[in-house]
């Protein structure tokens, strides 16, 4: 009996050992295949371990710091729940530039071969990640402190907030400079919505005919994901704004999509060459001061020119649908609009060759539709929104590959970020109204430049001003009081000081020429924020050539990522107004000159033309939404 029973157990003890292998070998195979849950082995493998760019990790838990180089920066990672970035600047080698990865296909420009950005089979992104300089003009070095707390999207079957304080919108779209409509106080605060990163796989799978079915939902409840920590004071400063630029390059968070697809690889590419650029000196086309890195913005430029393609979806019905207005001043997103769907160039009709996805509504003519007088409610725009989402998502599969990340839109209406920051909070958002402190994400969104078009016929109408020895007037404002920062301004300004022209609203002239003569015998013109941090008065200062002083905290300005803006405008603190003219009197004329100049050189960025020109505002708008794309991605 005793033999029996041991035989037997040998026996179970055999087919517990079978079954076991069985096990692990059918695991082994979804790994392989990268099924759904074929990273289970390296998660249980791995565990404690997290993707610092590229190849490099960091250990939690007590571990010793320990230093991680990303390109061009030695970052020093501490191993607890901080984690200190001690960035470090390394000299270009290899004749004055940074070489270019072995494997990655050049297409279009600067002297390389007009093949595919597809990347080889055998490359592997993270073993080709190597930074260019952090920035054209600094060469020293920094160190920043930055804890990344757990932060969640809203989930897409929101509710709607209606609480919402809003300021009487007066719809005079024909009305001089001084009295523009910088409407609303939308009283919303939203955290910024964090985007966990995405792993594109190198094995590009087939995705679904349609939207239809289980992964048409826009009800999917997103993931939990860590973003970045905001200064804990109440003002974000420009050079705070540059740090949290940084951090997000650093560490790309967009969300992984439902399947790969070839043209995240083309876009790993793309960001690869970006990356690897050549050193570009005395292009007679870009003024190196005004840039962050001249030589990052050119490859990315031509990149962007011979390789993007968007798709417009065709579907939804004037006037909030593809019916762009092209005056007042909120005429940004209607000449991007008209623009964009006239281009043949950067259009596709095929949504699987798209790199992005653009959703043709009006923030304007939303309103304009939909809002009710004193109802401080805005549940029919964002009921309007996710009825139109819903159709998309239902109709295409693209909506659903990236829930969102890979489509933008554009918006200046102060009222755009409490419309879309629920619905829309993985898109890129190029908006107007970009306050840090209010959802803006830098390095996702975009901020976009708030434009005043008096005639649409002929946009660069009054274009330039004085030159800076004819400039006899120190400082200018003028406009209406919207917000409590003009009452501040006039209250220790107006009629103060015969160097300080500062006034509420000016006296009516034909052609506004009041208006427009002090702006360009202006040295300085004030831009002093309404309801919210956007004021046309930004490009305005720049189309006349006046140097921007920019009092409006916590606003991120248009082409963050690209410019310099220390370079060519001065910040003002909202607290320092009472100093305004010790500050503006404090720098030197060398300097002024110098930020005048730039002024000049940089202005073309910020003129729209009839016709789309190289380096206008329409294709530096399209820039910034390629080029945060393409830092939303994360090579694995």
């Amino acid at each position: 009996m005793g033999r029996e029973l041991l035989c037997l157990c040998r026996v179970e003890a055999r087919r517990l050992i079978w079954l076991i292998g069985m096990m692990f070998a059918v695991i082994l195979v979804f790994q392989y295949c990268e099924f759904p849950y074929g990273n289970l082995l390296s998660s249980l493998f791995s565990a404690g371990k997290a993707s610092v760019g590229g190849n490099s990790s960091f250990q939690n838990g007590d571990s010793p710091s320990q230093s991680v180089s990303i390109g061009n920066m030695t970052n020093l990672i501490d191993s607890n729940s901080h984690s200190t970035y001690s960035v470090h600047e390394r000299a270009n080698t290899s004749n004055g530039r940074d070489s270019i990865p072995k494997d990655a296909s050049l297409s279009g420009k600067n002297g390389g071969s007009n093949h595919s950005l597809g990347l080889d089979k055998d490359s592997s992104p993270e073993n080709l990640v190597k930074l260019n300089n952090i920035s054209s003009e600094n060469n020293g070095s920094a160190a920043e402190e930055a804890r990344e707390p757990e932060q969640r999207f809203y989930q897409t079957n929101y509710t709607t907030d209606s609480d919402f304080s809003i300021h009487k919108i007066e719809k005079d779209y024909n009305t001089s400079t001084s009295e523009h409509i910088e409407s609303s106080d939308a009283g919303f605060a939203s955290p910024s919505p964090a985007v966990p990163p995405m792993n594109s796989s190198p094995h590009v799978a087939s995705p679904p005919l349609s939207g239809k079915g289980k992964n048409s939902s826009l009800n999917r409840v997103p993931k939990v994901n860590k973003g970045l920590e905001l200064p804990t004071s109440s003002v974000v400063s420009i050079s705070e704004m540059g740090d949290l630029l940084l951090q997000s390059r650093a560490s790309s968070h967009s969300a992984t999509p439902q399947w790969s697809s070839v043209v995240d690889q083309e876009l790993l590419n793309a960001r690869l060459l970006i990356e690897n650029a050549p050193i570009i000196n005395n292009d007679p086309n870009l003024y190196a001061p005004i840039y962050r890195n001249v030589s990052m913005f050119k490859r990315s430029y031509e990149l962007m020119e011979d390789n993007l393609k968007v798709y417009i979806y065709r579907e939804g019905e004037k006037p909030i649908l593809h019916q762009p207005r092209l005056n007042g001043i909120y005429a940004s997103e209607g000449w991007f609009m008209k623009l964009l769907e006239a281009n043949k160039k950067f259009i596709t009709r095929d949504p699987r060759k798209a790199h992005l996805f653009y959703l043709p509504f009006s923030s304007l003519m939303l309103e304009e539709t939909f809002y009710v007088p004193n109802s401080h409610s805005f549940d029919k725009f964002i009921q309007f929104l996710r009825n139109y989402l819903d159709m998309i998502s239902a109709k295409y599969s693209s909506w659903n590959r990236t829930g969102g990340a890979d489509h933008f839109l554009v918006a200046c209406h102060d009222w755009a970020p409490a419309e879309t920051n629920r619905i829309m909070a993985k898109c890129i958002r190029a908006l107007c109204n970009a306050d840090v402190k209010e959802g803006f994400v830098l390095g996702k969104d975009v901020s976009l430049p708030e434009t005043y078009v008096r005639l649409a016929r002929n946009p660069l109408r009054d274009l330039g001003g004085k030159p800076p020895s004819q400039r006899s007037i120190l400082a200018f404002f003028a406009g209406r009081m919207h917000g409590y920062v003009r009452s501040i301004l006039l209250q220790h300004w107006e009629n103060k000081d015969p160097d300080m022209k500062i006034f509420g609203l000016m006296p009516k002239a034909k052609g506004n020429k009041n208006y427009l003569h002090h702006m360009k015998n202006s040295k300085y013109c004030i831009c002093a924020k309404g309801y919210e941090v956007n004021s046309p008065r930004v490009v305005e200062a720049i189309f006349y050539e006046c140097v921007p002083v920019i009092i409006s905290d916590n606003f991120v300005p248009p082409f963050f990522e690209v410019l310099k803006w220390e370079s060519f405008a001065v910040f003002v603190s909202e607290k320092d107004i009472p100093n305004l003219k010790t500050i503006l009197l404090s720098i030197p004329e060398k300097r002024y000159l110098q930020m005048q100049k730039r002024v000049k050189k940089v202005q073309k960025h910020f003129l729209w033309h009839a016709n789309a020109v190289k380096y206008d505002i329409f294709h530096m708008i399209l820039h910034s939404i390629w080029y945060n794309r393409l830092y939303q991605l994360n090579p694995r």
